[in-house]
């Protein structure tokens, strides 16, 4: 079993209810077992700032899935929630699911790059990572408490 961890977000419809949902359904995706769920925080869009505020969270899994399969997975429960993927690049969305650790590996091919490659970057996916486990190390990049202090 690989720890893995995921990031939420959704900023259209019953957003909390949208990502409570999308936590359910990975729990019963086989090979894939939640172990915690972090805090939900409100957050403002990067990227194109006319939509509405996110809800973004985090979650550990323990899976034996692949990296690729388990992206599936997540793939499986966003089109399951309503999620439409189009062209337009941070734009609303009723549900978006991240992988972004996946234990320590350094994943790069087509479609898919873990440690997701915008995560040290981001407040709005490392504050909940923090919030489930301070010092997890993402693989090249350092604990992401660090990461996150680094941002101030």
């Amino acid at each position: 079993m690989t720890r893995a961890y995921v990031g939420l977000g959704a900023n259209l419809g019953p957003k909390e209810v949208t990502l409570l949902r999308a936590v359910d359904l990975l729990a019963v995706e086989p090979g894939v077992e939640v172990l915690a769920v972090s805090q939900l925080h409100e957050t403002q869009p990067v990227g194109n700032t006319h939509q509405p505020d996110f809800l973004n969270g985090a979650l550990s899994v323990d899976t034996s899935l692949s990296p690729r399969e388990l992206l599936d997975a997540l793939l499986r429960v966003e089109q399951e929630l309503g999620r439409v993927r189009d062209d337009e690049r941070w734009g609303p969305r009723t549900i978006d699911l991240d992988l972004l650790v996946y234990g320590d590996e350094i994943v790069d091919e087509p479609g898919l790059r873990v440690p997701h490659p915008r995560l040290h970057e981001r407040r709005f996916a490392l504050e909940p990572l923090v919030d489930l486990e301070p010092e997890l190390v993402v693989p090249g990049l350092g604990a992401v408490s660090e990461l996150l202090a680094q941002l101030d």
